[in-house]
């Protein structure tokens, strides 16, 4: 009788371990795609421009930090004053200008990730220029800016003056990572696949010293110096990049009023075609000396201190025409690979989106619907033949120093992009002029912050397996459960 129940009890017993060991493998099967609680991570970057510096807080999911398109703009901190090297004549103020977005930085971001958050600082064209003029006044800046951002309760990563090449790639960069241009992962082929070349954008960026494009050409074939090569999610991309110092919005304006002087040196009063009738505007000789970018110039105004009147005559041919002197065009002979000043340049090809001043000022004119170039044109014609009391009566929100110099600037893109770049009455329906694309404005910090954190891996990423949470409860449930009722029965049997 006892040996009967023990062979009985053991009976049940290895039924149970085999039940229980079935589920188990039942719950190993079944292997799918997890999503773990993610952990949120940050990261800061300074633009430190020429006109203006802003910092922009990015955030991104850590378990994501290799998919593409996942990185958000949590802010966008304009940094009141001028460019970091408007601060050459006292660099500490270069430091302490970074302090109220900072701090507003720091509220965004919880207390317990601030000391985990990498912050950079890349300075573009305008602190170019000053290392030209004065390298060690440029270093100074650079080291107040490094001094107050390691006050800071984050991971200083560094304050750096990035090329213009550099700031072009990092913004060519950002705009395919936010629209989705270089990889997707595809749940129902389960990999991940690269959309058509043909869906990669150019980036085209005027700021207020340079001018960048960058854009993957149709021929793969890399034979020019303007090149950047990247592997990004284990695809090549070879795109051309350039950047024309000097050609930035600000140094554009600098360099026409400039010119008109000289060609009129011997009067006080000059004609400027570019702005509004009965504006007039004074300045001083020696203010071109402030840039290399007017400094090397006629020498009675390298000497000169004499002051010089500028009177608006809203002349939109004479604008265009003025404008297109800024450009040595003759320089490129009859090469059709060539833009301006002897610069090599493959086809445009593609579509390209239009960013900082090409978005500021198109938006402004409200043209950054899809308008054809003819409408471009006939606006902008139409702008620049108004007076200044009807421009400061239709726009009174409008900055009063911004307002004169639209018409000089819209002139200013569409030489820069018609007789430079080469693109035409079809291409034109090519660019788009964007601010922003995805959940972020568009501009190199982005790109930037992804190539220094390491967040586009030159690998196709991998897909973590692991057990979908809902089976792998489902089986425990059941192993204790059968574990239970077996333990209840094997008791009630001994008990009887």
């Amino acid at each position: 009788m006892f040996a009967h129940k023990k062979h009985f009890t053991n009976a049940i017993v290895g039924a149970l371990v085999a039940l229980s060991i079935i589920a188990l493998v039942l719950s190993l099967v079944n292997i799918e795609d997890v999503t773990l609680p993610p952990t949120v991570k940050y990261g800061m970057v300074f633009d430190a421009g020429s006109s203006h510096t802003s910092l922009f807080v990015y955030e991104w999911d850590s378990d994501k930090e290799n998919d593409t398109g996942v990185a958000s703009q949590t802010l966008s901190c304009e940094v009141q004053g001028q460019g970091i090297s408007s601060y050459a004549n006292d660099p500490p103020k270069a430091g302490d200008s970074l302090r109220e977005c900072l701090d507003k930085a720091l509220k965004v971001v919880p207390a317990a990730k601030q000391r985990d958050v990498p912050a950079y600082l890349g300075a573009t064209a305008g602190m170019r220029l000053l290392r030209e003029q004065n390298s060690s006044v440029a270093d100074q800046v650079l080291a107040e800016v490094a001094k107050t951002m390691r006050e800071y309760p984050v991971a200083f990563k560094g304050a750096q003056i990035l090329t213009g090449e550099e700031e072009g790639a990092y913004g060519w960069i950002t705009i395919n990572y936010l629209l989705d241009s270089f990889t997707k992962y595809s749940p129902k082929a389960h990999t991940w696949v690269r959309p058509e070349a043909a869906n990669i954008l150019g980036a085209l960026d005027l700021g207020g010293a340079s001018t960048q494009i960058s854009f993957m050409p149709r021929d793969s074939v890399i034979n020019w110096n303007d090149a950047s090569k990247f592997t990004l999610y284990g695809y090549n991309y070879n795109i051309y990049t350039h950047s024309y110092l000097c050609y930035g919005q600000n140094e554009m304006l600098k360099r026409l009023a400039k010119e008109l002087i000289v060609e009129s040196f011997s009067s006080t009063r000059i004609d400027h075609p570019c702005y509004p009738k009965d504006y007039n505007e004074t300045i001083s000789l020696s203010s071109f000396r402030t840039s290399p970018c007017t400094n090397q110039s006629d020498p009675r105004l390298i000497h000169g201190d004499r002051n010089v009147t500028l009177e608006g005559r809203g002349n939109a041919s004479e604008c265009l025409a003025a404008v297109k002197r800024l450009f040595n065009f003759s320089a490129c002979g009859q090469s059709q690979d060539c833009t301006f000043d002897g610069v090599y340049q493959p086809p445009v090809s593609g579509q390209f989106i239009a960013f900082s001043a090409f978005y500021y000022n198109f938006k402004f004119l409200n043209l950054t619907e899809g308008q054809s170039l003819a409408t471009v044109r006939e606006t902008i014609k139409h702008f620049c033949t108004r007076s200044w009391e009807d421009l400061s009566s239709s726009y009174p929100e409008e900055n009063p120093e911004r307002l004169p110099k639209y018409c000089a600037n819209a002139n200013y893109i569409l030489t820069l992009l018609l007789d430079a770049y080469k693109f035409n009455e079809t291409s034109w329906n090519n660019i788009f002029f964007q601010l922003k694309a995805g959940r972020a404005d568009i501009g190199w910090t982005l790109g930037y912050m992804l190539n220094l954190t390491n967040m586009i891996p030159a690998e196709a990423p991998v897909r973590m397996k692991g057990h979908v949470p809902s089976v792998w409860a489902a089986a425990v449930t059941f192993i204790v459960l059968t574990l239970a009722l077996g333990l209840a029965a094997l008791l009630l049997l001994l008990w009887v």
